[in-house]
């Protein structure tokens, strides 16, 4: 959610009409841009990025002094159908920010001296008490002084209670601590339970030779799942295939469940020479060129933009040299 244009969007409907620099006076005195996440530099680019869209106008120019000239904007019905938008997006939203500190505690503690990751945990949780206390001081000083509203004062006493519960984290945690909880390894692997939603490995394309013929088998794949441009449920990899429901390891103990090659000129069996050729011929003709080899014919010439007519030939005549040795 572009909460730069929300905020904009919602300065202009409640002051009216502003220059981009009275917005980022704004966002400056409000610090909107740690707590908020708007981005004040971006200010100037949203503004003409709404204007070319319709949802503010430019009114007029206006230049004080020696100043720079400043362009006034307004809301239009179209910003103002934006805001309502935004708007209800933002309040019934319940996603959180990146969360750095559970991050670290779950991947990058494992090796931390005990007590020098407590140090480090009471440290933040004393900045954070005294962050509290300060936005409550700020808080009830602009509420006596009726600098700010009362959902401006909501809003600061929910950043508070915040503060306040991850305080309360931190004393639990810096107690689990004490007690000698453990600082890292991962429950579920140590149990051996699953730790992904895929049971499917990760395949590799590997070079096997068998009886002097080169070929290509797809390793660690179960049926149906790709990877690596290698398959076990009937796709055609570069060349090379694997019969539906078959591995890299039943391909060596069942002659007939072996990967299928393709047969080249002179009667020699080599996926893998083949792959070499295509991709010396460099194009995009790959599946034209496995086709016109099954059938003995030499690849066609690359249609790729700008391809250069000497390395086709150049591969043309490789070919037929192969072919000519085979």
């Amino acid at each position: 959610m572009n909460l730069t244009r929300l905020m904009a969007l919602g300065t202009l409907a409640r002051y009216g009409p502003q220059h981009g620099h009275q917005i980022r006076r704004l966002a400056d005195v409000t610090n909107v841009g740690e707590w908020g996440g708007v981005s004040a530099g971006a200010l100037y680019r949203e503004l003409r990025a709404m204007e070319r869209e319709g949802l503010v106008a430019e009114l007029r120019t206006e230049q004080v002094g020696r100043r720079p000239a400043r362009t006034v904007y307004a809301i239009t019905a179209d910003g103002r159908l934006e805001l309502a938008s935004l708007r209800t997006r933002v309040l019934m939203s319940t996603e959180y920010g990146p969360d750095a500190v559970g991050v670290a505690l779950t991947f990058a503690v494992d090796d931390m001296d005990r007590e020098e990751l407590r140090e480090i945990l009471r440290a933040r949780r004393d900045r954070l008490a005294i962050s509290r206390r300060e936005l409550a001081a700020w808080r009830e000083r602009g509420v006596a002084r009726g600098y700010i509203s009362p959902m401006q004062s909501a809003t600061m006493r929910r950043g508070e209670l915040h503060i306040e519960a991850e305080v309360r984290w931190h004393d639990e945690l810096d107690a689990a601590l004490a007690a000698g909880a453990p600082l890292g390894g991962n429950a579920a692997l140590a149990a051996g339970a699953p730790l992904g939603g895929n049971a499917a490995r990760r395949g590799r394309v590997t070079r096997e030779a068998h009886g002097g013929a080169g070929r290509l088998t797809a390793g660690a794949t179960s049926a149906g799942a790709t990877s690596a441009g290698a398959t076990t449920a009937g796709a055609t990899t570069a060349g090379a295939t694997t019969a539906a429901g078959t591995t890299a390891g039943a391909a060596d103990e069942d002659p007939s469940a072996r990967p299928s090659s393709v047969r080249l000129p002179g009667g020699r069996e080599n996926g893998l020479n083949l792959i070499e050729i295509l991709l010396d011929n460099g194009d995009r003709n790959g599946g034209r060129n496995r086709r016109q080899a099954q059938r003995g014919s030499k690849p066609c010439r690359s249609s790729r933009p700008g391809a250069s007519p000497a390395r086709s030939r150049a591969a043309s005549a490789r070919w037929r040299r192969y072919a000519a040795s085979t």
